[in-house]
């Protein structure tokens, strides 16, 4: 009986977090800017280059970070080959945040 009790309560404990640990997977978007953590929210912007972003993450002086328009944030990125490729226009980035740091999906260059 305590055994029966015992695995009824570990599965119902299971089955009320998964709702949650669904939640922290969902895909969302956000728009803004690519960037890095030396220039931050003053390189995001369309004057900002490559350039200017390769020069302040070398030797790994600072990352590769997006600028979220709508909090004024900057996030850690994944994907930072792939948003090298942004610079310079605002994108959209699609993917799944968790401890402040973007699993990029995929970055597009706003419409």
């Amino acid at each position: 009986m305590r055994k029966t009790l015992a695995v009824m309560t570990v599965l119902l404990l299971t089955l009320a977090a998964l709702p949650a640990l669904a939640g922290e997977m969902k895909a969302e978007s956000w728009t803004g800017w690519i960037t890095d953590s030396h220039c931050g929210a003053k390189g995001a912007n369309a004057e900002h280059t490559k350039g200017c972003v390769e020069s302040c993450t070398k030797g790994g002086a600072g990352k590769v970070v997006f600028y979220n328009n709508a909090d004024q944030k900057l996030y850690e990125i994944d994907k930072t080959a792939d948003a090298l490729e942004h610079i310079g226009h605002e994108v959209v980035v699609t993917g799944t945040l968790a401890d402040g740091k973007i699993k990029v999906g995929k970055i597009a260059k706003k419409a």
